[in-house]
């Protein structure tokens, strides 16, 4: 079950999880906003094990605090991003993460990697349960290559589509904040977010969430209409930085061929529903 219940500037917040339990991925937003959304969604608080933090900059972490403490729930960071953070933590809930090393939450495993993005010690994640991979791409300066590994992994994933290149160029933005979005330690651009996608996309991924769209800098009307040219059968869902999307609930089925000699696994098959 996942659903982006914040993306952009203003905050950002991914829910992933299964019947049983769920975990976020940034708590962007205020407490009350996941709160209501969740609720509206129909989705329980409460199933809520972990949040795992992206890295320190505040449209990722200014909720966190009050989340945290609130229901009791682990927030699960880097010592470096925890010292460079405006974030507090009550002590017997902080966790730590190691580079590629999978944390195991019920039936959920999260496997951290480091990116490219301006920050002290920034990460993206995947999660995977029920032999289903969602990836978590956002902040990313460029596809380096451990996003492109695990990219080629994923049943669906939340991909950064930030910026228009004619856009951001023709903005008022300042010179110095221009180089610093698309460097290659910033944001990913429509075209660079495209690109990875045409050239990476594993054959089984059916859903493509385009998250992180620049309020002043990206036209959600543009990302839609560049991605449904080239998505195939890839459903293309543009995230929003004022509202969730809807849930989508990802089921696989495996089918299975029998040979004389052994019994092979086909490819995984997926079917997605909206909850």
């Amino acid at each position: 079950f996942i659903t982006s219940l914040n993306s952009g500037s203003n905050g950002n917040c991914y829910y992933i999880g299964n019947e049983r339990e769920a975990i976020l991925v940034d708590v962007g937003i205020s407490c009350r906003e996941i709160e209501k959304r969740m609720k509206r969604l129909g989705l329980h608080i409460h199933k809520i094990k972990a949040v795992f933090v992206s890295h320190e900059h505040s449209d990722h972490i200014k909720g966190i605090t009050r989340l945290s403490k609130k229901y009791n729930v682990p927030v699960y960071t880097t010592t470096t991003t925890l010292s460079h953070g405006s974030f507090i933590l009550q002590e017997h809930l902080v966790r730590h993460f190691t580079a590629h090393e999978p944390i195991h939450i019920g039936g959920i495993s999260i496997t951290p990697f480091p990116k490219l993005h301006d920050a002290c010690d920034p990460y993206s994640f995947v999660v995977s349960s029920n032999r289903i991979i969602v990836g978590v791409f956002t902040d990313i300066g460029m596809a380096c290559e451990n996003v492109i590994n695990h990219f080629q992994q994923c049943h669906a994933a939340f991909l950064e589509a930030n910026y228009d290149e004619e856009m951001l160029e023709r903005g008022n933005y300042p010179y110095h904040l221009k180089k610093r979005i698309k460097g290659g330690m910033g944001h990913l651009s429509n075209k660079q977010a495209l690109d990875l996608f045409l050239k990476y996309k594993p054959a089984f991924m059916s859903h493509l969430f385009l998250s992180h769209l620049s309020k002043n800098n990206n036209c959600p009307q543009l990302v839609s209409q560049l991605f449904n040219m080239h998505a195939g059968k890839v459903q293309m869902i543009i995230t929003s930085r004022d509202e969730a999307t809807p849930v989508y609930h990802i089921r696989s089925t495996i089918h299975k061929r029998k040979n004389i000699n052994h019994v092979s696994v086909s490819m995984q098959q997926l079917e997605f529903t909206f909850l």
